[in-house]
């Protein structure tokens, strides 16, 4: 199975983050548009924790104490790969380092386990490598799925520092 192809096509609920984790983020980070994520978010209760490549929690920090500073950085970021020059489909590219395949749900709260290893070509022959993981904390909030929190840019697998 492709990592582009919904593993839970049978689970609305897991098929629901599945969607909102891998094509819709993408797609947006890709265009750099918040906007078409920004109502993922439950945000009051929101705040994201920064592994910073450590598979050891002493090193982590919350870097991301509201959703405004997450959503600052992710536009950062964003911009920044924008202003790269690559050799392939940058969308395709991350869809194929992209794997989401964990999705644990206990009544209204969720964990979803997102992957990320693999390269995307740049012009220059060089490759941006991906590799990193992702815990992203949902809630069912009014029957939608809302993102309240991750913990990421940890090593992926653990115990590989970056």
């Amino acid at each position: 199975m492709s990592f582009s192809t919904n593993p839970f096509p049978n689970d609305p609920d897991r098929s629901a983050i599945w969607t909102m984790l891998v094509p819709r983020d993408i797609a947006a980070y890709i265009q750099a548009d918040w906007s078409m994520v920004e109502n993922d978010f439950a945000a009051s209760d929101f705040f994201g924790i920064n592994g910073n490549g450590k598979d050891n929690p002493d090193g982590w920090t919350i870097s991301f104490p509201t959703l405004e500073a997450y959503r600052d950085e992710w536009l950062r970021q964003a911009r920044e790969g924008q202003a790269q020059s690559y050799a392939e489909d940058v969308e395709a590219g991350i869809r194929r380092a992209t794997s989401l395949t964990e999705i644990e749900i206990s009544g209204e709260r969720a964990i979803a386990h997102k992957k990320f290893d693999g390269e995307i070509r740049k012009s220059d022959g060089g490759v941006d490598r991906l590799n990193w993981q992702t815990l992203y904390f949902c809630r069912k909030i009014d029957g939608q799925w809302k993102l309240t929190g991750f913990v990421g840019y940890l090593p992926y697998p653990m115990g590989k520092q970056a």
